[in-house]
C-alpha cells in the first residue's frame, strides 16, 4: 500500500489531501482502503500526487506482485 510505503498516517495522509484542497477526513480513507468507499477522481488525482505515484498504481492494488 502506497501509504504504508510512505510511513504516513491516514491522519497525516487526510491533512496533506486537504491542504491540496480534497475535503477528506481520516474515517473516509479508512473506509477506502477498507473498500467500503468508493473514490472520486479528483480525491484519486490527490492521492497519486500527495503519495508520488502514478494514477495507474492505486487503481488495482491487488494485480500488484
Amino acid at each position: 500500500m502506497a501509504r504504508l510505503a510512505k510511513r504516513m498516517s491516514q491522519e497525516a495522509l487526510a491533512a496533506k489531501l486537504q491542504t491540496r484542497g480534497v475535503n477528506i477526513a481520516q474515517d473516509a480513507i479508512s473506509n477506502i482502503e477498507a473498500g467500503a468507499r468508493l473514490v472520486t477522481d479528483y480525491e484519486l488525482r490527490g492521492f497519486a500526487v500527495v503519495l508520488q505515484v502514478p494514477i495507474e498504481s492505486l487503481l488495482d492494488p491487488e494485480d500488484e506482485d
